[in-house]
This record gives C-alpha cells, sequence and structure tokens, in this order.
C-alpha cells in the first residue's frame, strides 16, 4: 500500500486566492533579513579566507591583534550562524506561515524591527568577538549582552510568527509547517538554556562542556535541518509541479530528527562520563534514518517531473538534499569507534561540517530565497545569469572545500597515529589538501558575493522604483477646480 502523497498547497494557494496582499505584508521584514543576512554571509566570508590563509602564512596580519587566527575564526562561523543562517531561515519561514496559512503577516512593521534589532546584536556580538571577549564556548562565543539583543530580537519576530499561524484561513497544517514551528520555539530554548548556564549562573567543571556540546548539536543539527527540511518541503513539489511523497514519511522524518537529532554533538574522545559520548555517537549513526528517508522523498517527489533544473532555485534544492545525504554519511561514519580514533581532532571535522551547514543549509535557503524575492519584490531577478554563476560557484567551491578536508583528515588522523612520524610530515603531507580547501573557500566567497548582489540589485530597483513614484506625485500638476461663473 503507498502512501498518500501530500496535498501540493503551494499550488492550490496560487488557484484558489490572491497572494499578492500576502506578499506585500512580508515586503519590509524579508528586506531587512534577507538584505543583512547576505552581508553578514559575505563579510563572514571574508574572515574565513583571512583565517584559511593563516595556515599558509603564519605572519599574515600578525601585528593585528583583532585580525588574529583566534579572532577571525570564531567571528566567521559566528556570522555563518547568527548573521546569515537564523535570519535567512527566519524570513522564509515567516513567508511560508502566511502563504501557507493564507493570511497577511502579522504587524510586518514589528517583525522588522525584530529584524533590525537581530542585526544590531550581531553586530555588537562580532565587535566583542573581534576585541578579545569571546566566551571560549565553540558556536557561542557572544558575551551575554550580544546574547540579550539576539534573543529579544528573536522573540519578537517569532511572537508574530506564531500570531500569523493562529489568525491563518487555511486549516489544515503543510508538513513544512511542522518543522517551521518547531523550529521556531527550539532556538531561544536551547539558546536561552546555554546562555543561562554558561554565562549568568555558570555552571562547574567539564558540566561547562557538556551543556556546550548540547547546545551546539541541537543548534546545528536539529534547528538547522529544520529549517532546511522546511524550505525543502515546500518548495520541491511547487518547483516540480508534483504534490509531496508523502505524509508519513515526512512525520517519520520530523520525530527521528528530533530523537536522535538532540543527542550528536559530543565527541567520541570527551572528558566525560563514558555513557554520554557513546550515546552521542549512536545518536549520530542513526541520523542515518531521517537523512535516507528525506532522500527517498525527495527521489520520489521529483522523480518523471519535467521541469529542468537550469542552474535556478531547484538545483539549489537539489544539491542541498545529496549535501544532507553526504554529511550525515561523514557524521555517521565518525560515530564509528574504530573511524573516529583518526577523525577525531584533524580536518575531517570541519568537511563535515561545511558540507552540513553550507552544503545542505545555505544551498537550500538561496533557492528558496531566489524563489521568494521577485515575489516580494513584483519583478524578476535583475541579473539572472548571477543566480546560476552563484550555484555553480556555490556547488564547486564547496565541494572542493570539503571533499579533500575530508581525505586530508583521514590522512592526517592515521599519520597522527603513528608515533614514529614526526609532527611536521604529518603538516607537511595533508598541506596540498589545505590548498585545495583554500581554493574552495575562495569560490564559495565570490558566490557569495553574487548572493548579496542579486538580493541589493533587488533592493536599489525597489526603492528607485518607490523614490520615482514619490517624486511623480509630488511634481504632477494640481487639478483646477471648475469654477462656474
Amino acid at each position: 500500500m503507498t502512501a498518500p502523497a501530500v496535498t501540493n498547497r503551494p499550488a492550490a494557494l496560487a488557484a484558489d486566492s490572491s497572494t499578492a496582499g500576502i506578499d506585500a505584508s512580508c515586503r519590509l521584514p524579508l528586506f531587512m533579513l534577507f538584505g543583512g543576512a547576505a552581508f553578514w554571509l559575505v563579510l563572514g566570508s571574508i574572515f574565513g579566507f583571512i583565517a584559511s590563509l593563516k595556515f599558509h602564512k603564519a605572519d599574515f596580519l600578525a601585528d593585528a591583534a583583532w585580525l588574529t587566527f583566534g579572532r577571525v575564526y570564531p567571528a566567521s562561523t559566528n556570522l555563518l550562524v547568527y548573521g546569515f543562517a537564523i535570519p535567512v531561515a527566519l524570513g522564509v519561514a515567516l513567508w511560508m506561515l502566511a502563504r501557507l496559512g493564507r493570511v497577511q503577516l502579522a504587524r510586518p512593521w514589528l517583525v522588522t524591527v525584530g529584524a533590525k534589532l537581530w542585526h544590531i546584536g550581531v553586530c555588537v556580538g562580532l565587535i566583542a568577538i573581534l576585541a578579545g571577549e569571546a566566551t571560549g564556548f565553540e558556536w557561542l562565543e557572544m558575551p551575554r549582552y550580544a546574547a540579550v539583543i539576539l534573543l529579544l530580537a528573536y522573540l519578537l519576530i517569532a511572537v508574530w510568527a506564531f500570531s500569523t499561524h493562529h489568525a491563518r484561513k487555511e486549516r489544515t497544517l503543510y508538513p513544512s509547517q511542522w518543522f517551521v514551528l518547531a523550529a521556531l520555539f527550539w532556538f531561544p530554548w536551547i539558546y536561552s538554556t546555554a546562555t543561562l548556564l554558561l554565562q549568568f549562573f555558570p555552571v562547574r567543571g567539564v558540566t561547562q562542556a557538556a551543556i556546550a556540546w548540547w547546545y551546539s548539536g541541537n543548534l546545528l543539527f536539529v534547528w538547522l535541518a529544520l529549517a532546511g527540511l522546511a524550505s525543502s518541503f515546500y518548495f520541491l513539489p511547487k518547483l516540480v509541479g508534483r504534490p509531496l511523497q508523502s505524509s508519513y514519511l515526512a512525520l517519520f522524518v520530523f520525530w527521528t530528527l528530533i530523537l536522535f537529532g538532540t543527542w550528536v554533538g559530543i565527541p567520541a574522545g570527551a572528558t566525560l562520563p563514558a555513557w554520554m559520548p557513546t550515546l552521542s555517537n549512536m545518536a549520530a549513526m542513526m541520523m542515518v534514518v531521517p537523512a535516507a528517508a528525506v532522500v527517498l522523498m525527495v527521489v520520489q517527489t521529483t522523480r518523471g517531473a519535467k521541469t529542468a533544473c537550469g542552474g535556478g532555485p531547484l538545483c539549489y534544492m537539489k544539491f542541498g538534499t545529496g549535501a544532507l545525504a553526504l554529511s550525515v554519511l561523514l557524521l555517521a561514519a565518525s560515530g564509528l569507534p574504530f573511524v573516529n580514533r583518526f577523525t577525531d581532532f584533524t580536518w575531517f571535522g570541519t568537511a563535515k561540517l561545511q558540507l552540513w551547514v553550507y552544503g545542505f543549509f545555505a544551498m537550500t535557503l538561496f533557492g528558496a530565497v531566489y524563489y521568494i524575492l521577485p515575489r516580494v519584490a513584483g519583478f524578476e531577478l535583475p541579473a539572472a545569469k548571477a543566480v546560476r554563476v552563484h550555484f555553480w560557484c556555490g556547488v564547486i567551491g564547496t565541494l572542493l572545500f570539503a571533499l579533500p578536508l575530508a581525505i586530508g583528515g583521514v590522512l592526517q588522523g592515521v599519520k597522527l597515529a603513528n608515533p614514529d612520524i614526526p609532527f611536521t610530515d604529518v603538516t607537511k603531507a595533508t598541506l596540498m589538501f589545505f590548498r585545495l580547501g583554500t581554493m574552495g573557500e575562495l569560490l564559495i566567497l565570490a558566490g557569495n558575493l553574487l548572493f548579496l548582489f542579486n538580493i541589493g540589485a533587488v533592493l536599489v530597483r525597489y526603492y528607485l522604483a518607490v523614490c520615482r513614484a514619490a517624486c511623480a506625485d509630488l511634481t504632477a500638476p494640481l487639478p483646477t477646480a471648475e469654477v462656474k461663473p
């Protein structure tokens, strides 16, 4: 018996209701969220490229204390997640909730205020990290005064997202809404818990490390997955013109992702009770289950579709699914004891995260933004060719960054396990793989610049049209009243 397909809700909405008012209500909040996210993404890529160059030339910018490796690297990772990933996911989520609910966005001006406040919090956190005030907890380096701003901004946006969902006219829930609502709840829970226990009321000893790993695992492997899969399950059926296959599999992915992803993140060699890293490694291997279900859903949904990819949003979505599958395979492999003894503390972990955060999440959200932006702006993208170039820069750059580092990480681990090999020889043996990774990072930076250019071109064109319309209204001749004799 074949599981029933999910009605293609996005297509149904286009047929039975006008979406112009819905898109218009989302315009300013999305402009603010997407524009700021694109800027922070480029800045984060620049910091990441500087950090990469320091491995090739150790004295590069050595006299600038604000640009040492210990500051630019956490700046790049925090800008990737807090500067880009979260605001762009919030923008896509707001649009999907409004479209699927057939209702205009609630209080768009307050959402815009929340978006501005979020970017202010990112700016404050970035300056603090570069000034040497980072907390030292990976993926949570921003100090508590920046964390308070971010949490308030997120809650301001999330409250009106829930309000929009509550006021929906379409009461039937589409699978994407499950993932969006769970993601909206998940981040403030894990972020406030980790910030309170690590910064405001710090716990003692190795408990700090356990909480930091718990937070990073939930942020990367649960929150990003919820937001990314919500977009995939919405846009793939829309782009190929076929219903999502199927509601049962979508529900299975939802619960297995939450069940296993919550435990991922503690490395095998962590100085914690043995059951904690063991359970985390088992959960990492079990992440193959929801990933396999996602791949099956995507294959069944897109099979037989006649829609050409053409470097557009559909290509981004398909590549994101492939990157998800590959990154989960690497994650599961790193959970095996006879593998992680060679991959821990090597470039293998960096490759795995790059495939997950950029290959899956960022590429999927790029496709979503390129689909949404023309609809909220009211015109097509001014530089359609740049979208295709961005896609190939992202694909080649991600593979050129992740795959050599994964191979080099395994080689690095094998050589490090041999006490007869000097550490300098290990470094020299993996230098070629790292150089290839730097080339990939340069291509990723080029793609991110194109993303910023595409969004900037839309914003400039829209506001120029608004200014022209305002000038035309101001300079229009006043109507003359007819004078009766």
